[in-house]
């Protein structure tokens, strides 16, 4: 199974702008995830991103990165 954009973040695999292609990724394919799911987002992650900015999700990931 392939990572999550959140576990490749966290890995330091990807950067931030990665969200991008993940978002597209999820618009192109046939899955029932929603897109928090798909992208590895837990609920507060996805709140902070949805009603805040991609600043408010950067700094919550920033938080958990090794």
């Amino acid at each position: 199974m392939e990572k999550t954009f959140k576990e490749k973040y966290l890995a330091h695999e990807v950067e931030l702008e990665a969200i991008d292609d993940y978002i597209i990724a999820w618009n192109n394919s046939d899955t029932k995830e929603t897109l928090a799911k798909f992208l590895g987002l837990n609920k507060e992650e996805e709140t902070a991103w949805v009603e805040d900015s991609d600043d408010a999700l950067f700094d919550l990931l920033e938080a958990q990165r090794k």
